[in-house]
Order: structure tokens, then sequence, then C-alpha cells
């Protein structure tokens, strides 16, 4: 890989639905050009697949996420699962594993029962994301055109209309509506180890006050070398880094580290990712077979 691959997986890391003419304007090769490296990293595994991410909040969830160390994640997921259902699993170098839970319970009881459960491993953190209103409520049309992009994440507008059997305007006007409300975010999933001269880490962060101007102070310094958008949560943030030397790694901790409103970081270079998407297929089955017309968080 070299750094025009970095930046064509960031692009689509970010949004893999970005046409290749877009991604060529960006990275300054053709098109062609583009299509070819992106089937590289299909071909290698690089890319695992391109998904489609469904704000769980629609469908009435709260999430939980859990930092830890020192046991393997499939028994801290096996344990988590008897009060949530998987959201994502992230295992690092170093034994830690990021993890996460959906949950319709009350957050505090759910934080409780998991200390008891997780008793024998060491908890490094736990944290919820934050709510937000949603202007726009989910419509039946809206889940049919989600229930296609969740297998075909890059689906092109004639496609969906047509398994839909809505028109060409009418699935152009859901998916707008759809992501100018942050609800959905068309993303894949990668391999990390296969990500060759190149590490891919992530940093998060604990923040002092203002997560959304901490966060943009980071930005306005190491913008550049970001993999993919921060994770936003209540008084913390993920970003995703990339890096051709690993003792860059310190230096740009560091520098967030020392930016206004960090009170402290914590350094992860993660294995694998996995992003189970049953609870999202399961919700959506249920919706389309309740005679409710929409559904709101």
């Amino acid at each position: 890989m070299d750094k025009t691959d970095i930046k064509i997986l960031s692009a689509l890391l970010n949004d893999c639905r970005m046409s290749n003419n877009k991604i060529s304007q960006m990275v300054g090769i053709s098109s062609a050009a583009v299509a070819t490296r992106i089937e590289k990293m299909l071909q290698s595994k690089i890319i695992k697949k391109f998904s489609l991410s469904i704000e769980p909040l629609v469908f009435g969830h709260n999430i939980v996420y859990f930092v830890t160390v020192g046991q393997d994640w499939k028994s801290i997921l096996k344990k988590l699962e008897l009060i949530g259902k998987p959201y994502f699993v992230v295992p690092c170098i170093g034994g830690l594993t990021i993890c996460s839970i959906l949950t319709n319970e009350n957050i505090s009881k759910v934080t409780t029962i998991a200390k008891k459960l997780l008793a024998d491993i060491r908890i490094l953190n736990i944290f919820e994301a934050p709510s937000f209103d949603i202007n726009q409520v989910l419509t039946k049309t809206d889940l049919k055109i989600l229930q296609i992009l969740l297998e075909e994440p890059r689906a092109q507008i004639d496609y969906l209309a047509e398994k839909t059997g809505y028109s060409t305007k009418t699935v152009s006007r859901s998916l707008e509506k759809l992501r100018n409300n942050d609800i959905i975010h068309f993303t894949l999933d990668y391999d990390p180890s296969k990500l060759k001269n190149f590490i891919s880490f992530a940093v998060l962060v604990y923040s002092k006050n203002d997560v959304k101007k901490t966060a943009i102070n980071v930005e306005n310094k190491l913008g550049n070398w970001y993999l993919q958008k921060p994770w936003l949560s209540k008084s913390q943030f993920v970003l995703f880094f990339y890096s051709d030397n690993i003792y860059k790694l310190d230096e740009i901790t560091d520098i967030i580290r020392n930016t206004d409103g960090v009170e402290a970081t914590d350094l992860f270079i993660p294995k694998s990712a996995s992003f189970p998407q049953e609870w999202v297929r399961k919700g959506i089955e249920n919706t389309l077979k309740s005679p409710k017309l929409h559904i709101s968080n």
C-alpha cells in the first residue's frame, strides 16, 4: 500500500458510496485508477466489505461502551450479551478490548450489572453514547430502502428504486433525509493487519469540557492524519489515525494530550473489528410487520 491507497481507504471509511470520480479528484489520479486500487484492496482482503451503520437510538437503543484488558474478547462479549445486543467489538494489541452493547434499560442499572458480570476482568472505562434529537422519523419507505442497503451499501439509486418499487426521486429524498439527520453512515469493514507500510490506530480522548470544541481543536492540529471521522460521546471521543512510522504514534498522542480541552488520552492499536448487524435486521423486519406507519427514538 502507498499513501494514495490510504487516502482512498479513508474516503470510503467515511462514505463508501462516494463515487470513484469524486475520490479521484481528492487523491489526484484517474477514476479508472481509483477503481483498480479499490478492487485490489478487496481482493487482498484489506477491505472486507462495504457496510451501512444505522444509528441505534432511532430504534430506542442506548449504547454502552466498555474498555477492558486481560481477557479474551469472545468471553467478554458472551457475558455482555446477557444484558444487551452486541454493537461492535474491537480487540487491540496488548490484550485491550473495546466493545459496546445496545440496551433499552436504564444505563446506570446496566452498568451495575455489567460490573458484576465482568468482576474477574479489569475494566478501564465504561461510558455511554450521547442522546440526540432526531428531526425526522423513519417511515416504512425508509426501512425498505435500508433493508436493501444493509446487504448492498453501494447500490445505485436506480437499483434501489427497482427493488423497492419506489421512484428514483423518492429513494433520493429518503437517503438525503437520513444522511442529513445522521441516522445512517456508509462505511466499510477493513483488516488493520493488512495495511502494509502503515499502522492504523485509535486514541480515546477524555475531554475537560465541551467534547465537540475539543475535537475541533485536535482536528485543527492533526486532521491530515485522520483515517476516519471521530466518534463522539458525552465526555470522550475516539480519533482514528494512520501512520507510516510506529514512533509517530507517541508523537501524535502527545500532541493530542497537549491540546486545549484534553484531560487525558489512551492509545489503542486494533487487530480486527466486527460490527454485528443482526440487531438492526431484526429491528427493521419487526417494524415492517407492525401496523405503525413509522418509528422514532
